[in-house]
């Protein structure tokens, strides 16, 4: 008994070894570099680099479909990290409209939400019939709350 119980743990911990080798060696699947570039990106779901979210650009990235420049969210920092993991050459962020964040008239808002639950990254703050503001430092100027405000009180400043 005691011999079956010995080889079979002979067996297991070299199939063990042999496997923690294996994977150290192979190179990564397709979806383990998605999740790798995926992990790299700001998770805002801003839609500013052409895709509907974080996913599908560093699915884009990924296949060679997408630079690694077009993330505004993320910034120069975010295409260094990428260029590293990815062994490019770092490119300068894409241009784009000149970095804007929302203002929203206050006077005018009626408190209905639509752009509150539009904000991938919760920069507008407000309760249920009572008007809404923006944060700033917090706003990435996607202008995906422009859209469902039923009142046009929502505007993009440029910032300085």
């Amino acid at each position: 008994m005691w011999i079956a119980v010995v080889t079979i743990t002979i067996v297991a911990l070299a199939a063990g070894i042999a496997l923690g080798v294996a994977h150290r060696r192979l190179p990564p699947t397709e979806g383990d570099v998605v999740e790798q570039v995926n992990d790299l990106l700001p998770q805002t779901q801003c839609a500013q680099c052409g895709y509907p979210g974080c996913r599908p650009y560093a699915a884009a990235v990924v296949e060679g479909t997408a630079d690694i420049n077009l993330c505004p969210p993320g910034g120069d920092a975010t295409i260094r990290r990428l260029a590293h993991l990815l062994g490019r050459e770092a490119l300068p962020l894409a241009e784009f409209a000149a970095p804007a964040v929302a203002v929203i008239d206050e006077s005018a808002c009626i408190g209905c939400f639509h752009c509150r639950n539009a904000c991938p990254v919760d920069a507008i703050v407000g309760a249920h019939q009572y008007m809404h503001t923006v944060i700033e430092s917090e706003c990435t100027g996607c202008e995906l709350c422009l859209a469902p405000c039923p009142v046009d009180c929502i505007t993009m400043r440029p910032l300085p």
